[in-house]
């Protein structure tokens, strides 16, 4: 039997070799389709999604909007839980005083030091406001409406234009114009606010916004659509004050830039203060909630990534896909925010950004307490006798300090969305602080007193308020240089009239 003919192993032929040859080229060409299709997808999320729909009427309801958008709708209304915690925010009303009595310190003498609570979800936008003791101790313009409801931009029209509508002051009420229009803005913070009621096209609907542009030298009529996701928030969640001349004025402090440095400068220059502090006598600036500024300065924003991006993450109901409008800190969900860009898991995103957040919180924590004993350093300057020319650096040092504390402790995210930043902004506070306490000391040391200061007892909410009516009222202030000699008798002169506390 002829045994069988060797024949040659057929997978180093060249036939087969081009049949590997295709399958690695078809796999290939498989995975580049799937990386085109997952672009071609994203990009299309990223355009404006123009979708012509009848409102109903008022505009300013949200409710008018619920059939042509009723996903949209729902997700905004479950804004009304406001049970949810994260470890530095969520829409909670924590008591911010009692946490930290450090704040009533810092503010004595303002409407903040006597109520100061965490904000909840935007459908309470209208109810908060009207609910604080600020709003109940302090006489408020009606500037203080400004972002809380769709209604202002309709009433800026019918009274005549913005500037109208900052001044407005109803004749005969007792409480101003903020308590006067209570019954005219009704509508809390909804659709109309950034969209257009006949394209649905994101619009900008407040115009110190583009005013704050425009001094920067920008037009903001150039703002990509990706943009715009972010500058229909800056609205509202940036650093404002009430300019009283030439006018009364709602203006964003932007003309010499965003930082608290650039801030500084420009209040300086017009001369602008908030309160006097009751404590320290140091004219003060109080930062509402630059978000926008500080989330300028960070890694997400220097990549393109908006606000809605991660407050306002896309979500799928069947086969639609929308935006979710329970805006909300997107630790309460992690899956559909910060998982879409970062693989890791749920435990393990949350343990990061709190760790970061952590670390923001102790900086904070050791500046706003080196400020607050800064102040009664200058009070104790003021019980030996120190006359306000021998006070005003460390009054202007003290005004420096809590700036930017303030610019960072004000801002939403405890820090998160710039950590670096926040973390540079606090130091310079922290210096400033100790510089006061330097300069105090030379003065104290200058009257031959040469003993530490005796800080009162802060250490609860209550005891803090207490202390602060004290010092607000002038009479029975504790010993602070501990020699039993009486503060003198005459109280320094009060610095220029302080702007009623903004309604956050």
């Amino acid at each position: 039997m002829t045994a069988p003919e060797n024949k040659p192993d057929t997978c180093t032929t060249g036939s087969c070799r081009g049949w590997v040859l295709f399958v690695v080229a078809a796999v290939a060409t498989f995975a580049l389709g799937l990386l085109v299709a997952s672009i071609l997808e994203r990009r299309t999320e990223a355009q404006v999604a123009v979708q012509p729909k009848t409102i109903g009427t008022p505009i300013e309801d949200a409710a008018s909007w619920k059939d042509a958008y009723p996903r949209q709708y729902d997700s905004y209304k479950a804004m009304a839980d406001s049970t949810t915690m994260t470890k530095y925010g969520g829409s909670f009303p924590r008591d911010l005083l009692a946490e930290d009595p450090n704040n009533v310190i810092l503010f004595s003498g303002y409407a903040f030091a006597v109520d100061y609570k965490q904000a909840r979800g935007h459908v309470y936008c209208i109810e908060d406001p009207l609910e604080t003791k600020r709003t109940q101790v302090v006489k408020q313009p009606a500037t203080c409406w400004t972002c809380k409801s769709p209604d202002v931009p309709r009433l800026m029209k019918e009274l005549g234009g913005p500037d109208k509508f900052y001044a407005y002051q109803a004749p005969g009420s007792t409480a101003g114009g903020f308590k006067d229009l209570a019954n005219q803005v009704t509508h809390a913070t909804g659709c109309a606010d950034c969209h257009d009621a006949k394209t649905n096209a994101l619009v900008i609907t407040r115009p110190a916004l583009v005013e704050g542009f425009r001094a920067m030298g920008k037009d903001i009529a150039k703002a990509t659509h990706q943009e715009m996701r972010t500058l229909v928030c800056a609205q509202c969640h940036v650093e404002y004050h009430f300019q009283k001349e030439p006018k009364a004025y709602l203006k964003f402090p932007w003309d010499k830039g965003l930082a608290p440095e650039d801030m500084e400068k420009y209040y300086d220059e017009v001369k602008f203060t908030d309160w006097t502090h009751a404590i320290s006598k140091s004219p003060m600036i109080k930062m509402q909630h630059p978000d926008y500024e500080i989330y300028t300065k960070s890694v997400h924003y220097y990549n393109g990534v908006s606000c809605a991006d991660c407050h306002m993450p896309y979500k799928t109901e069947g086969g639609a896909k929308f935006s979710d409008h329970q805006v909300r800190s997107p630790l309460l969900n992690i899956a559909n925010s910060c998982a879409v860009c970062h693989r890791w898991g749920e435990d393990q995103l949350r343990k990061r950004v709190e760790e970061i957040q952590d670390k923001v919180f102790e900086g904070r924590k050791m500046a706003e307490s080196a400020i607050a004993r800064a102040h009664f350093d200058v009070a104790a300057c003021m019980q030996a006798g120190c006359s306000d020319d021998e006070l005003k650096e460390a009054r202007t040092l003290v005004r420096r300090a809590q700036l930017r504390w303030d610019y960072v402790a004000a801002n939403n995210g405890m820090g998160f969305h710039a950590p670096q930043e926040c973390q540079r902004i606090l130091g310079a506070a922290n210096d400033f602080a100790q510089e006061v306490r330097v300069a105090t000391a030379r003065l104290l040391a200058a009257k031959g007193i040469l003993t530490p200061v005796k800080y009162p007892d802060f250490s609860t909410k209550e005891k803090a308020q207490a202390l602060n009516k004290i010092f607000r009222e002038g009479k029975d202030r504790p010993d602070l240089l501990g020699n039993g000699k009486p503060w003198p008798a005459a109280p320094a002169p009060a610095a220029p009239a302080a702007t009623p506390a903004p309604a956050k």
